[in-house]
């Protein structure tokens, strides 16, 4: 049976199925008490991981966050990520790993989030401008301070995420991944053997797996739809995922929750594993 559970840095458990929010709106308005209502049903439907990011808003995602969650449930891991910055709001983000940037956006994240300590802060990027030894050793010293707990990373490959390792033990990373496209395969398995959680972020290609004959086959015959067998063939794939699909409607997140409750059999695996050679 596939496991529902994950443990971050081996102590910090979690349901795998989680939810992204960088979709909400968070700008005032009509659309943010949908917005709001979105994010707490997520909690009601028992995810317990939520991931967001400075760059969402430059920090509006992770207020809009604590507004609608705010005493938040022992069980619930807000993740958010550092590493990118704009002038202004009309400019576009671009990475900075100076240590007085990543030290300034997780004390932003720790007011925003109204906590006193982030229990998974990833970096959102490795700065080529900046040595990975100073982006690493300033979120240790964080670390050590008591100000994260634990350290992850996003869009790496297997070579960075081992050369990180070497300066600071690494929980979690997040990489772009899914059924149609596995591109960081040899990522996957480095963090399978390792016990690192492996995010995948755009975790259904959602156009593609609508139009994927062989997907629509396997979702007629479980009633389910193509999204929920993304989902579900993430799940299965390795115990290291931790899928964090997500939407600002809740339909669709009932939808994704209820992917956990897909259960592919070994054929529909041999058919969905086909569909992307690893690289």
């Amino acid at each position: 049976m596939t496991a529902t559970a994950f443990r971050i840095g081996g102590d910090l458990e979690v349901q795998r199925l989680g939810f992204g929010a960088m979709r909400l709106p968070t700008e005032p308005g009509t659309a943010r008490p949908a917005a709001l209502a979105v994010a707490r049903r997520a909690v009601e439907l028992g995810i317990t991981l939520i991931d967001t990011a400075h760059m969402y808003g430059g920090g509006a995602n992770e207020e809009l966050l604590a507004e609608a969650l705010h005493p938040y449930p022992e069980d619930l891991l807000i993740t958010t990520k550092v590493g990118l910055t704009r002038p202004d709001p009309s400019a576009d983000w671009k990475l900075d790993g100076r240590p007085a940037v990543l030290r300034d956006q997780v004390e932003q994240g720790l007011r925003r989030l109204r906590v006193e300590r982030i229990e998974l802060l990833q970096l959102h990027r490795i700065d080529p401008e900046t040595p990975l030894a100073d982006q690493l050793g300033t979120l240790r010293d964080l670390r050590d301070e008591g100000k994260i707990g634990r350290i992850g990373l996003s869009e790496v490959t297997a070579d960075e995420l081992a050369e990180a390792r070497k300066t600071v033990e690494i929980a979690s990373v997040q990489n772009r991944y899914n059924l149609l496209d596995r591109e960081h395969e040899p990522v996957l398995t480095a963090c399978e053997a390792a016990g690192i959680a492996f995010l995948p972020w755009r975790p259904v290609v959602w156009g593609d797996s609508g139009a994927n004959p062989e997907i629509l086959a396997v979702a007629a015959e479980l009633e389910a739809t193509p999204t929920q067998v993304a989902l579900a063939w993430l799940l299965a794939h390795s115990p290291a995922i931790l899928p964090i699909p997500g939407t600002a409607r809740i339909d669709h997140l009932e939808e994704n929750a209820a992917a956990g409750s897909v259960r592919l059999a070994p054929a529909h695996l041999e058919i969905l594993d086909r569909l992307a050679a690893p690289k």
